[in-house]
Order: C-alpha cells, then structure tokens, then sequence
C-alpha cells in the first residue's frame, strides 16, 4: 500500500463573493450542489462531485480599498474581517461565508482557510502585494504577532459557528515577487523567505495554543512543486528547511505543525518525462524526511495541457489532462490530498477550459450571471466523489508491457481501497479507440461484480453510471474517457 488519502478538493476563490452573497437562490444553490453533493439521481447518476476538502480564502482588506488597493479586477479585492480600528465585522465576505456554511452542509470533510496577504493594515505599504522587487514578505517586522492572532481570531470565530477550520495555511506561494505597479496588480499576495515563514509559522502555532485552538498549520504552499526539494533561493529546498531537526528554519518542535508540505503543481507539466521526474524527485524526499506532501493548487496555467498542439483545447481534451495530472500527482508524487484551482471563473465552457470546474458569464457587477458545466467537473468528480477520505493508495502492476511513461499516452491506472471489500480503480484512456480491461484483485474477499461510471466527450456522458455487471467480463474503456470502477 502506498499513501493514505485525506481529501481531494478545490478552492472557491474570487468569484465566490459575487455569486455566494448576490446570485439568485437557484443558481448559486445548484452550483453548491454540483460542487458538494454527494446524492445520486434516480439512474444512479452523481448530482454533484462531493468534494471532501474546501479552501476558503482569508481576505486582506483591499476590497474596502476600492480603486486605491491597486488591484485592477474589482472581483479579486477582498474584505477583512479585521477592520483598522482593531475590531471584527464577521459581516464581511458574505458570498464567502455562504459557501463555506453549504460546503459544511453538505458534509465536506475538511475545511481549509488560506491568506494570500496579511490585512493591508499589516503591510509595509499598505497594499495588498508588493511594490518593490526583493522577495521579502510585505508584512511589517513589527506585525508577526498581529498577523498571527488575527489568523486564530478568524479560526475561533468560525468554530464558534461550527465552522472549524482542519486547517489554516498563512502563507501562499512565498516563491514569487508579487510585484506590480498600483493599478497593475492581479490579486492579492506576498513573498516570503524561508526564515520569514519560519517566524510567520511559529507565531501562528503559539497564537493557535493560546486562544486552545485544534486548527493545525498547513506549510508552505510552494508556487512549483521543484521549490520543495529543489532550488537555490531564500525560499527553496522546503522540506529539508522545515523538516530537518538541524536546520535553523526547522518547524518539528511546533505543536500544531503536521510534517505535511503543501505545493503546487503549477508549471511541471511540459511534458510526460519531466513531469515523472519532478514527482520522483519530490516523492523520494518526503518519503526520506518522513514528510506527506499535498498538491493544494493546480489549474492549467502554463502550457503543458496543450501537449505541443498549437490549436484550441476541446472541453474533454482538458479533463483527460486534468484527470492525468490528478493520476500523477497521487501515483507518481504520492499526494496524500489533492485540491484544484479553482472552483469557477468566468470563461468559456467548450474550450480551453484550463482554470475552472464552472465556466462563469457574470454581469458587470456580478449580481448575477450565467454558468455552464465543464468536461474538468465531472473528471474531477471520477476521484472526488469515490475517492474518500481514508482511503489507501493500492500499488498497481501491468501485464500489458507498457512502461511507465508510454502509459501516458495510453492507460493510465489509479486504485483505492477502503478495507478488504471496498475497490475503487479511476482509469484514464487517452487514446483515441476503445480499450478492454481485465483486472486481476489479489488480496480480497470474492469480487464478483463492478458498477462503472464514465466521463466523455459525449452529452450526458457526465459520470454516467453502467448497469452492474459480473467480473467475468472484462471492463471496457471508451476512447478519450475517465472511468471510475466501483467493485462489489
């Protein structure tokens, strides 16, 4: 056995606020439903993907800010709960919150709060990213203290509704400048240099013991897998920085600090050969330093997803990729979690469809809008809605004669146990004609039949469940297609 899973998730940044807090009641209700449900139709189809982790951004103020915060897109200025005379307006981030009480009504397993910048209050300039260039965090020498209990004040707030966070991340992609010039800036964010996060990280685990909080830190959300082993700058080599007794950044002594390392999978995906490599690279130095590693963001921001195709993406050219980096990132990295970036952004739904489940048309104003459904939600869904949290990772075998990397272009195999009568295999045919699969299941009680359910490029090939059918016939695989197995 391999890994142990603890969620697959996504976050619910930006566009949340608008749709949450301004949308009509039908729409933002059946956009929750797509993202958390875990109810079946009456055919057996999923009405939703269950999602078992959800990110909740901890906004820095710069919505309040307006036009002056520098942040060009108005959606991506966010409100602070802390307000500048140093009391709380839990008011704040309405949309935010709604859909943070849905994910907790539909029973999402982990609740995860990230800050992209400390409050604007905090920073050296007063803004929410950075106006010069020196990789250094925007926070003021003076405000690690403040930063950290407005953190775990936001963390008793939300308990104290029964919204506990599993999980507070403080720092996001400390690798990047975050610069821009005002009235340039994309979002909110800040550098951080490994000693910065060493301090950040260890005044939010006292502040979390103070206030007798449970909520433990995730680190450090690297913007590139390569910074957690890899690298030679102020905020590189990660695992060995934090994880090693010796080093002088170690975080082992911190209480509320798991050795869990969070990264991003961004920008290690040009191509099949590099993209093992990086994974090996990262999974053979967790394993040496005894550290879980979590992929918690990931969208098709670079190129890679192209595969050297110059054309548009189609919507189902997108999921198989999203569906493989998935594949990857948990059998090749050993990601014990694995959440995407992001949940919806306005877009198109047909094609290069590279950064969202829900392709948004909102008005100018986003108090309403329409959306459509991607090929990437029902993908996703293939892990999201079968893989729970608990499972294990199974260690798998071909007979095909296929290696490793050619399986990147052909089968690629993925499978899940949760004890000895539960199997779940998600299988991904990137070629273009069917496949037939015969598995061979050692190791547990009498299998005798399975359930499939199918993600194509067809209309209503969404999850589309199979009837049940005996084990005695091998499984058959559509072209270009994700296909969860559910045995027995």
């Amino acid at each position: 056995m391999a890994q142990t899973i603890h969620n697959i998730g996504a976050s619910g940044c930006w566009f949340s606020e608008g749709i949450g807090k301004n949308w009509p009641d039908a729409k933002r209700e059946k956009i929750a439903e797509l993202l958390f449900s875990k109810q079946r139709n009456t055919d057996g189809s999923p009405k939703g993907i269950g999602l078992s982790a959800w990110r909740f951004n901890i906004g820095g103020g710069t919505a309040e800010q307006g036009d002056s915060s520098g942040i060009k897109d108005f959606r991506k200025r966010v409100e602070c709960f802390l307000k500048p005379d140093g009391t709380y307006d839990w008011a704040r981030q309405a949309g935010y919150q709604w859909f943070l009480r849905k994910a907790k009504a539909y029973g999402v397993e982990n609740l995860i709060a990230f800050a992209n910048t400390p409050p604007v209050q905090f920073t050296q300039n007063g803004l929410g990213f950075k106006t010069v260039k020196d990789y250094k965090a925007n926070l003021k020498p003076d405000a690690y203290n403040a930063y950290a209990s407005f953190l775990a004040d936001v963390v008793a707030y939300f308990d104290k509704q029964g919204l506990h966070f599993d999980y507070i991340s403080p720092v996001n992609e400390p690798q990047w400048d975050w610069y821009n010039k005002p009235g340039q800036a994309s979002q909110e964010g800040s550098p951080w240099t490994n000693a910065e996060i060493n301090r950040v990280v260890t005044a939010v685990d006292a502040s979390l013991q103070n206030k007798k909080l449970t909520t433990r830190i995730l680190t450090t959300e690297a913007g590139m897998l390569t910074y957690l082993y890899g690298g030679k700058s102020v905020a590189s080599k990660q695992i060995q920085q934090f994880f090693t007794d010796s080093s002088k950044y170690s975080l082992n002594k911190l209480k509320q600090v798991p050795k869990v390392i969070a990264g991003h999978s961004y920008f290690t995906d040009y191509g099949d050969s590099s993209m093992v490599a990086v994974r090996r690279h990262l999974a053979d130095t967790a394993r040496k330093y005894g550290v879980e590693y979590w992929q918690s963001e990931y969208s098709m921001l670079g190129d890679g997803f192209r595969e050297g195709s110059k054309e548009k993406r189609s919507g189902m050219d997108c999921a198989l990729f999203l569906a493989k980096i998935i594949n990857q990132d948990l059998t090749v990295g050993n990601a014990a979690a694995w959440q995407l970036w992001n949940s919806y952004e306005p877009g198109d739904a047909e094609w290069d469809t590279r950064y969202y489940l829900i392709a948004l048309k909102p008005n100018d104003k986003h108090t309403d809008g329409e959306f459509t459904i991607t090929k990437n939600l029902w993908a996703m869904g293939n892990y999201s809605l079968f893989v729970r949290p608990g499972m294990k990772r199974l260690l798998t075998g071909r007979n095909d004669g296929i290696n490793e990397l050619k399986a990147l272009q052909d089968v690629m195999i993925a499978a899940f146990t949760g004890g000895k009568d539960k199997l779940v295999m998600v299988l991904i045919n990137y070629t273009n004609s069917s496949r037939a699969f015969v598995p061979q299941l050692k190791n547990f009680k009498p299998v005798k039949n399975y359930r499939t359910y199918t993600t194509t490029a067809a209309t209503g090939e969404d999850l589309r469940p199979s009837a049940v059918t005996k084990l005695s016939r091998p499984v058959v695989l559509k072209p270009r297609s994700v296909t969860t197995v559910v045995f027995n």
